[in-house]
């Protein structure tokens, strides 16, 4: 074949190749950069009168760091999110190793019913916790007629204990997923060259293991961590006043204050951090 033939072909290839690229560009520019650049463009403008000034100011991430309260409200999000994280990935990891490397045939049964909470709605499942941890909810009840407790108590709800182990429930099958391909595609020859050198169970999990399941691992806490930055109905329903996140703040400035511009700060720093995160999650190898 010439030459001059193979550019027409090529040519083809190449347009066909930007058409099939076209739509989903298209998608993201109206539905994820559109929006980032107005939220950029709202996080530097200032509120005076309940009038948006559309001039460049950082007052709002000056207002930000300024204020203990809101310093204070930063420092609990991330160490919810992070603990979270950690209970998650604590919990994640025999459920998967089992699913991945022993479920066999069931694998597929076993990995249906880790998804299956996610086909119901979101609203149901924090509002299950409600009933369970609730003051005459299942958890009383049963405490109650075991005869541990008199009268039902309501210490189980309203407070940090109640939004982190809804946030936990919640978001754990965001972190199962990654870690079960991640055990699925664990060389089994490598564990049986640890056992043939008699390697002990933990230190083949500590030096084999969990070096090669690292990435979903990686993977699987990115997860979790930015929908816990950002979510603002768990605590809005099951935690306490006093134990607001930066969602419900978020939340708050766009609604009942109407300071958009201070909103829009706020997301920006959460948006900051996750991706602080993520490339964190990136340069360990969480895409491998």
């Amino acid at each position: 074949m010439s030459l001059s033939s193979r550019r027409p072909a090529a040519n083809l290839y190449s347009s066909g190749l930007y058409a099939t690229l076209l739509p989903p560009l298209l998608w993201m520019t109206a539905l994820y950069f559109i929006p980032i650049a107005l939220l950029i463009s709202y996080s530097v403008w200032h509120l005076e009168s309940f009038d948006i000034i559309k001039e460049f100011s950082l007052t709002n991430f000056q207002t930000i760091f300024s204020n203990s309260a809101y310093r204070t409200v930063m420092v609990r999000t991330l160490a919810i999110a992070l603990g979270v994280t950690l209970i998650d990935v604590a919990i994640a990891l025999p459920l998967s190793f089992f699913v991945g490397c022993y479920g066999g045939r069931y694998r597929g049964l076993l990995t249906l019913l880790v998804i299956l909470p996610l086909w119901s709605s979101y609203l149901v499942r924090v509002f299950a916790w409600k009933i369970i941890l609730g003051y005459n909810g299942v958890l009383n009840t049963a405490l109650m007629s075991l005869g541990i407790l008199q009268h039902p108590s309501s210490i189980f709800l309203y407070n940090a204990f109640s939004t982190i182990l809804t946030f936990v429930h919640v978001w754990l099958p965001f972190m199962i997923l990654p870690l079960i391909t991640a055990f699925e595609r664990l060389p089994r020859d490598l564990l049986e060259a640890s056992a043939d050198l008699n390697a002990p169970p933990l230190t083949t999990f500590r030096r084999v293991i969990l070096p090669l399941v690292t990435p979903g691992i990686l993977a699987g806490s990115i997860n979790v961590f930015a929908l816990t930055m950002g979510d603002f109905i768990t605590p809005s329903l099951v935690g306490s006043p006093q134990g607001i996140l930066l969602g419900n703040v978020i939340s708050s400035q766009f609604g009942v204050a109407y300071n958009w511009p201070l909103g829009a700060a706020f997301a920006l720093v959460v948006m900051l951090i996750v991706f602080g995160g993520l490339a964190i999650a990136l340069r360990q190898g969480a895409l491998d």
